[in-house]
């Protein structure tokens, strides 16, 4: 069995190692040779995958990549982990020594997602190419940073969810391009309203929520809770804050929203061709939360400045209603369209625009991903914008050219929320 390195730089040290990403050097990944892509067959491409529980496993198994390294600051994680690998990989308890590894090429950040910002971030300095769990990041600001790291030091990003370029939509019976082709046709006519909800064939999943009665455990010997916590707020340990139920609290995530809202709500970004864009508006209709367990919310409506309209619906109670509705048609699960109020069929109408959506290959030509930092932090900010106006309860304007709420400061402290101790994004 492999050793579990406990030898852990500190900040300052791994940021000395960085030293050539924050001046401005480019780090080219080992098998891109003289601007070419190139790789011999001794040149393969080194993996890290940090956070090895429940989803880190997963990635374990992805094709395209040698794991040669593996992260997680619980070693009973990382000693599965270790188990299940060829000898010689490496294991740590700190994603910074991870990055200072010559021999990761990409890292998989499979942590909780008030991680997924500050390791993104330092991934990209380290000249690492970043393949990254959903939500993208905790907060819209971190997102920001995440956006321009990336593109300053010219990595390669992706975010794990993949439905606007391949598989199954869900419940909906279909892939998205079809989907794609119906709505650039024009048929159902502009502004279009998508409704995503049970009902539509998307489970919000509210069991992912907090408890608020918790009390305080001992911390088992095997996890290093102070560093689980990383920059959130320093709280009593229990288990149901960590691992799998973390998604119940906002310090870490957003509940069923967190948790699926990427996989929902980026393929109705994609369809509305709003990527580079954001609601100016937002309704929410949710009972009073708690300032740290994550609860259930019934009707979230986002609304862009040219009408177009996402309907969150956490009830069940669109029953009947299209996924997609414009002003001459609607669409529904199973590809049902009905253009003024007659069933048709649309054929040959023309393809999409062609997607890159294999992240390995986009790692070797260096050609950006279907899903990347900028289309990928536009998605996120769904997520973000309804969780904010879940946890404040009250509806919102937002600006999305500055990336701001209009005349709401108690909204806008949420884009940049504080860290503990030293970190920073």
């Amino acid at each position: 069995m492999n050793d579990v390195s406990k030898s852990t730089p500190s900040r300052r040290e791994f940021l000395s190692r960085s030293a050539a990403a924050a001046f401005g050097f480019s780090i080219v990944p080992r098998h891109v040779l003289g601007g070419l892509a190139f790789t011999a067959p001794s040149d393969e491409i080194g993996r890290a995958v940090i956070g090895v529980g429940g989803m880190g496993r997963g990635h374990l198994g992805y094709t395209g990549a040698r794991t040669v390294a593996v992260c997680d600051v619980d070693k009973g994680h990382l000693k599965s982990a270790l188990d299940s690998l060829d000898k010689g990989v490496k294991g740590f308890g700190d994603f910074r020594e991870v990055l200072a590894l010559p021999e990761v090429d990409v890292v998989h950040i499979a942590t909780p997602p008030h991680w997924h910002g500050l390791i993104s971030i330092a991934a990209a300095e380290a000249g690492k190419d970043i393949w990254c769990e959903k939500p993208m990041t905790r907060t819209i600001g971190e997102g920001r940073r995440v956006v321009e790291s990336v593109q300053k030091h010219g990595r390669i990003f992706r975010i794990n969810t993949w439905f606007r370029f391949k598989d199954n939509f869900y419940g909906f019976g279909s892939t998205v391009k079809p989907i794609k082709q119906i709505v650039d046709s024009g048929e159902l006519g502009w502004p279009l309203k998508v409704t995503v909800g049970s009902t539509t064939g998307f489970d919000f999943k509210f069991f992912w929520s907090g408890k608020t009665d918790l009390t305080p455990q001992p911390i088992p010997a095997e996890l290093d809770y102070d560093f689980w916590l990383g920059p959130a707020p320093d709280k009593p340990y229990h288990p149901h804050r960590v691992h799998q139920t973390f998604r119940g609290y906002w310090d870490y995530d957003g509940g069923g929203l967190g948790d699926m809202g990427m996989h929902y709500l980026d393929p109705v970004q994609y369809l509305l061709g709003k990527d580079d864009t954001s609601p100016v508006e937002i309704e929410v209709d949710a009972p009073q939360q708690d300032a740290d367990a994550v609860s259930s919310w019934r009707r979230i409506t986002m609304r862009y400045a040219d009408g177009c309209e996402i309907i969150l619906d956490g009830e069940g109670k669109s029953e009947g209603q299209p996924y997609i509705e414009g002003p001459k048609g609607k669409l529904y699960k199973g590809l049902r369209l009905e253009i003024n109020g007659q069933e048709k069929v649309l054929k040959g109408l023309p393809e999409p625009a062609t997607q890159e959506g294999d992240f390995y290959s986009c790692v070797r030509t260096r050609r950006r991903f279907a899903l990347n930092e900028s289309n990928g932090h536009r998605s996120c900010t769904l997520v973000n914008l309804g969780k904010i106006a879940v946890q404040l309860g009250r509806n919102l304007r937002y600006d999305p050219v500055k990336e701001e709420f209009i005349g709401d400061e108690e909204a806008n402290r949420q884009i940049f929320q504080p860290m503990r101790g030293a970190w920073r994004v």
